[in-house]
């Protein structure tokens, strides 16, 4: 089994990104729904033991931007931020988020 964490930065005012409405899918389908805290991360989902096999996780960053005040084009470019990724069966994986209006990048953490 496996354990998960991730963090959001706001790369536009480099910041944590609190807030941000996100959930975890597998297989199985959506096994974790939350948000980020203060500090950018959900402490919440490091409680899971996944097997493994491949996740979304997703996160709705149109939603957190527009909270912020910042103008977004309609639709907006980033609505939904969809992350793919795979997990082996043992040890933890870290998969942050940077993110601003027009761009993001992820990579494997620590």
């Amino acid at each position: 089994m496996s354990s998960l964490s991730t963090h959001v930065l706001n790369t536009v005012s480099g910041r944590p990104a609190a807030g941000v409405a996100f959930r975890l899918s597998g297989a199985q389908g959506v096994l974790f729904t939350g948000r980020t805290d203060a500090d950018g991360r959900c402490p919440e989902l490091k409680t899971l033991d996944l097997p493994a096999g491949a996740y979304c996780l997703e996160f709705e960053v149109a939603s957190y931007f527009r909270q912020q005040g910042t103008p977004l084009a309609d639709p907006p470019f980033l609505d939904i931020v969809p992350i793919h990724f795979g997990l082996g069966g043992s040890g933890h994986a870290h998969v942050p988020l940077l993110v601003a209006p027009y761009a993001y990048s992820t990579y494997r953490g620590s």
